[in-house]
């Protein structure tokens, strides 16, 4: 069978709504990352230790494992074949770097950076007597309706809801 240009028209369109495709990748040893380069002009950078694929082997990939690259998939995935590692590109330029328990691991650790401006501002609040406290709310739960047909709240006090007191 064969295919018509129609057909193949309409392949090539299906593909391009996948995204950018990747046209060149590399890994850095000097600053542990990968540079990956995107038929829109995007260049991306990747730190190797945020790639959740890596943590997971039984040994760290070493730097012939990482420089060992191969674009696969008409330009959607990076195949690392020393260790059998495929990535997606389209993941990666979504910042999609494992799943979503990693991802918030991530997050958490990030999150827990000391900054300069973290220090300033716990500085200024020590001053103040630590962290502002978040504002307590009083939540009242009713039971269902006592012997005299009203609603009684948790501590018993026997006043209905909505009245004064």
């Amino acid at each position: 069978m064969a295919l018509t240009t129609k057909e193949i028209a309409a392949a090539r369109e299906a593909g391009n709504e996948l995204g950018p495709r990747m046209v060149q990748a590399r890994y850095r040893r000097t600053s542990a990352r990968l540079d990956i380069q995107f038929d829109n002009g995007v260049v991306l950078g990747v730190p190797v230790a945020l790639i959740q694929e890596f943590s997971l082997l039984d040994t760290p990939p070493s730097t012939a494992d990482l420089s060992n690259i191969e674009i696969w998939g008409d330009g959607y995935d990076l195949h690392f074949p020393r260790i059998g590692i495929f990535l997606s590109g389209t993941a990666l330029l979504a910042g999609i770097l494992g799943t979503k328990a990693w991802m918030v691991m991530l997050a958490r650790n990030l999150g827990a950076t000391r900054s300069q401006a973290k220090a300033a501002a716990s500085r200024e609040n020590g001053k103040k007597g630590g962290r502002p406290r978040k504002a307590a709310t009083v939540a009242i739960e009713t039971k269902p309706a006592g012997r005299r047909g009203r609603a009684v709240s948790e501590a018993g006090s026997g006043v209905a809801l909505g009245q004064q007191v």
